[in-house]
């Protein structure tokens, strides 16, 4: 079985403000979060939710994984307030 991999930005976004981009993306920062969490060896993570090989292309991979990690938390501690504030 083959996993789509829905398109997603190099750079998730940064600030205070819940974005498009966000909502559309929910379900990817809470398996990274997840995962993080876990302890999943990144390079497995940004293989499996990103399709990107870390051997060929670490930089970018590691810029993927800990850019959209780090939004991932930010939606734990913040953005799902917004969330809520919009149901």
């Amino acid at each position: 079985m083959k996993i789509m991999i829905e398109p997603f930005d190099d750079t998730a976004p940064t600030g205070d403000k819940l974005t498009d981009y966000d909502r559309s993306h929910v379900k990817l920062y809470m398996r990274l979060f997840d995962a993080d969490a876990d302890g999943a060896d990144w390079r497995e993570v940004v293989k499996v939710l990103f399709g990107i090989d870390p051997a060929k292309e670490p930089q970018r991979a590691r810029h993927v994984h800990d850019n959209h990690l780090a939004r991932a938390r930010w939606m734990t501690r913040n953005g799902y307030r917004h969330l809520l504030r919009q149901k």
